[in-house]
């Protein structure tokens, strides 16, 4: 195993018996396509899908114990946002993951080792690969350090910015349709136009707000519905 692999599995604080397992926990598809020739050949998408889970299992696991107290809506609030893509991404970002993905031609160049949704999931492929490798606690332990650790939450004092999608990951972890926008208002001139826009989640979740973009008028209905759930879910 090269170098520089060998100082993520120290970053991990964990070493592989099978190291193949890290390998295809750091390889995108779209490494496979460019080597169809060989067989043997595997992406992270199967690991993804089973790190989801676990990872879903030992946040939820966590959040019991560390809030006793709380309901069911708002330990899940809690979790969408321990889970979320957002979250993942920086937790990817702390751990180093973008230098040691195994990209393709197309997507190295198009910048894959910086997105989101590409290192976010890395994240849960290597979960999913702790935990083929050497069972539930070392996964764990993973988990705790580098995914929950000592956050705040947003609930817990750290600010939100794009609410929009705070709120769809959100309706996503509370089984709620997903919100609707709807431009509701235009008015002014075309030079200092004002907009209001109304946000839904399912029927009886609603809100309107007003902003000199319709990006800003989403963005504070969507804080409004937010604000919302969350008192809802206490």
């Amino acid at each position: 195993m090269s170098a520089t692999l060998e100082r993520l599995e120290q970053i991990l604080g964990h070493r592989f018996q099978n190291r193949e397992l890290l390998e295809r926990a750091l390889t995108h598809k779209s490494r496979v396509y460019e080597k169809s020739s060989d067989n043997a050949a595997s992406d992270n998408e199967q690991l993804e899908f089973l790190g989801d889970s676990i990872l879903g299992f030992i946040v939820s696991e966590a959040l019991v114990a560390r809030h006793p107290s709380f309901p069911e809506g708002r330990l899940s609030k809690l979790k969408a946002y321990l889970v979320s893509a957002s979250h993942l991404h920086e937790v990817a970002l702390n751990l180093g993951l973008g230098e040691h993905l195994l990209l393709g031609r197309g997507e190295e160049m198009s910048g894959g080792r910086e997105k989101k949704a590409l290192l976010a999931n890395a994240v849960e492929a290597l979960i999913a690969a702790i935990y083929l490798d050497a069972g539930l606690d070392p996964a764990r332990a993973l988990v705790l350090q580098h995914v929950v650790g000592d956050t705040r939450t947003p609930e817990e004092g750290e600010q939100v910015t794009d609410y929009k999608s705070a709120l769809q990951e959100m309706a996503q972890a509370l089984k709620l349709p997903q919100p609707r926008y709807l431009i509701v208002e235009e008015r002014g001139p075309e030079h200092a136009k004002t907009f209001r826009v109304e946000v839904r989640v399912g029927r009886e979740w609603v809100s309107q707000a007003e902003g000199l973009s319709k990006k800003s008028a989403g963005q504070k209905a969507a804080q409004q519905i937010l604000q919302q759930l969350t008192e809802w879910g206490r």
